[in-house]
């Protein structure tokens, strides 16, 4: 890996331009088990070097703690990052292990005020609705952080697993910069509908979990069996039991082209993600999540993967026969509202 910076994409119509991948940096500090704070800020320092811009984050990653964990790096390099971050889970007082979806105008107002604190910065520059919900209607809930661009505390706005329809209603209402959705060999919902629809309206395209959250790259096989006990993987019916035994067997293309281009597995997942900015006229830039700085190099790298038509029909079929569901509760995402 040579330290030549990675392309840049613009989010949005207006927004900044990011390298064409970031970083998701939820595991740094919740929901993949244990992790080593020091790698995990060489990690940050290592993706900078290498031309990753836009850093992504969350509230309701550790209750806020993920956003506390970043801060110093973010102030270190304020002028250099895109800070993106995300509001609509909330935790319910009787019970900290749950999350409830909340759109309201008090509850924004609360969660960006908290964000900002917390992150220690003056402006968010990409602010998503973190999840949809469907009590409040959409156009409400975006005036409400259109208000928070007009006061400076917010630069551009994202949408996380939306309908097409949910973007278009959005977007007339404040134009949005980056739609975030699950996009991968193994999770390609969103091209049916949301894709064409953010391309018309010139929205980037940020797939979340690109890389399968590491099932793809073959780093195990059965969450139930292969993960400690705190990562939430082992909730997924994708990695676990007979679903897990069943995706395991469609890598083999995917291996098969990793050693055809002396790659990782990983690294043809995620060129395999970048190429669809091409296969549908949009941008696109996946934020696949690591901890550490090797990994880092190794994503980055995949930016420089080509694969042939021939190569991306052999990866076409899997999608369809992947065995059991995004999320144990599918009802957190967009799916049956398209």
């Amino acid at each position: 890996m040579t330290d030549a910076t990675i392309p840049t994409v613009r989010l949005g119509t207006g927004g900044p331009e990011v390298g064409v991948q970031g970083l998701g940096c939820m595991g740094m500090s919740f929901g993949y088990g244990p992790s080593d704070a020091d790698a995990s800020r060489a990690a940050l320092e290592r993706a900078l070097e290498l031309g990753v811009t836009l850093y992504d984050t969350a509230d309701a990653y550790g209750a806020g703690e993920n956003e506390r964990f970043l801060s110093p790096f973010f102030k270190a390099h304020r002028d250099e990052v895109v800070i993106a971050t995300k509001f609509a889970l909330a935790i319910p007082p009787e019970d900290p292990t749950k999350r409830i979806i909340r759109n309201d105008a008090p509850y924004i107002r609360e969660a960006v005020e908290a964000s900002l604190r917390r992150l220690d910065v003056d402006v968010i520059d990409l602010y998503y609705m973190h999840r949809r919900d469907v009590n409040v209607p959409i156009e409400e809930t975006v005036a409400v952080m259109a208000e928070l661009v007009r006061e400076g505390k917010v630069k551009q706005l994202g949408l996380s697993e939306v309908t097409a329809e949910e973007l278009r209603a959005a977007h007339a209402v404040h134009p949005i910069a980056a739609v975030q959705s699950e996009w991968s060999l193994f999770s390609r919902d969103i091209e049916a509908h949301v894709v064409p629809a953010a391309r018309d309206l010139g929205v980037t395209l940020v797939p979340y979990s690109p890389l399968g959250r590491g099932f793809l790259t073959g780093s195990f096989a059965d969450a139930g069996k292969d993960l400690t006990a705190g990562d939430f993987r082992r909730q997924h019916p994708r990695f676990t039991g007979a679903n897990a035994t069943a995706n395991v067997s469609l890598l083999a293309p995917v291996r098969e082209l990793a050693a055809a281009h002396e790659v990782t597995p990983g690294q043809i997942a995620l060129a395999w993600v970048h190429q669809r900015a091409a296969v549908h006229g949009l941008p696109v830039a996946p934020i696949p999540g690591t901890r550490k700085p090797s990994r880092v190099e190794e994503n980055v790298a995949a930016t420089a993967i080509t694969l042939s038509d021939a190569e991306l029909s052999l990866l076409e079929p899997i999608a369809e026969k992947v065995a059991g569901d995004r999320y144990a509760d599918m009802t957190f995402t967009s799916a049956g509202r398209e």
